[in-house]
């Protein structure tokens, strides 16, 4: 049986750097297909709409996720933005060399930019309003999940969020039989549980919120057992 207790630090098969791209592709797939029926995109843009509410209506909105895999959550809001009249500059940095070529096959993510970087080393020409990441704050350890904050902190505009997992008995136990029953990627079947080990919960979010400085922020709780942190800087500049 799993401990529950305490994050898992094993390294996710995602995480390696020897995946062969088809197998990438599968789980990126797969992947956007979990985002879409478990409510991971739902979240996304309740993240983006919390934000949101503390920028003026200049456009366009610049909107960066770190770790964008396949760029799922992105179309996602763009094309929310585009429904709602809201012009956005879209762009996704991911250090895997296979999740950006995927990304950018797909033509359903045509227009957006995407950057094959570790996000700290990304050069923004115009600093992004919102920054955030989806599942992948629980592929960092502690001390890279803090540097995250205050790097997220440091070159956001106005604000960023980050939607990840809870740590959950019955989350682990749910997405184990879900792969197991209908998965065709070895990543995920994997990985999917794994990350849930991986996951967090809401005391040690707030105690990294808090060795990374930062105190204006809002956690809440959303199905399917995920995290929903936003954290709001507003900075006085660049027309806000």
């Amino acid at each position: 049986m799993p401990n529950f207790s305490e994050r898992s630090y094993q390294k996710e098969l995602l995480d390696q750097d020897d995946i062969p791209f088809e197998a990438i592709q599968q789980n990126m797939k797969e992947l956007d297909r979990i985002n879409t029926l478990l409510g991971g995109h739902d979240i996304t843009i309740a993240g983006l709409k919390y934000v949101l509410d503390y920028a003026n209506t200049q456009m366009p909105i610049r909107v960066c996720e770190i770790g964008c895999g396949g760029g799922d959550n992105l179309r996602v809001i763009r094309d929310w933005c585009r429904q709602h009249q809201i012009e956005v500059e879209i762009m996704g940095v991911d250090i895997n060399p296979h999740c950006i070529a995927f990304a950018q096959s797909r033509s359903e993510n045509k227009g957006m930019e995407f950057i094959c970087s570790d996000y700290q080393l990304v050069a923004f020409k115009k600093q992004p309003h919102i920054i955030f990441s989806s599942l992948f704050g629980h592929h960092l350890n502690h001390e890279q999940f803090v540097q995250m904050l205050q790097w997220c902190n440091k070159n956001a505009l106005v604000g960023h969020f980050i939607n990840d997992l809870q740590r959950h008995y019955l989350a682990y136990h749910s997405i184990k039989l879900l792969t197991i029953a209908f998965s065709n990627s070895y990543l995920v079947k994997n990985d999917a549980p794994l990350s849930v080990l991986r996951g967090f919960s809401k005391e040690e979010l707030e105690s990294m919120f808090a060795e990374a400085g930062i105190t204006r922020y809002d956690i809440q709780w959303k199905w399917a057992f995920r995290w929903l942190v936003c954290a709001i800087i507003k900075k006085e500049r660049d027309g806000l």
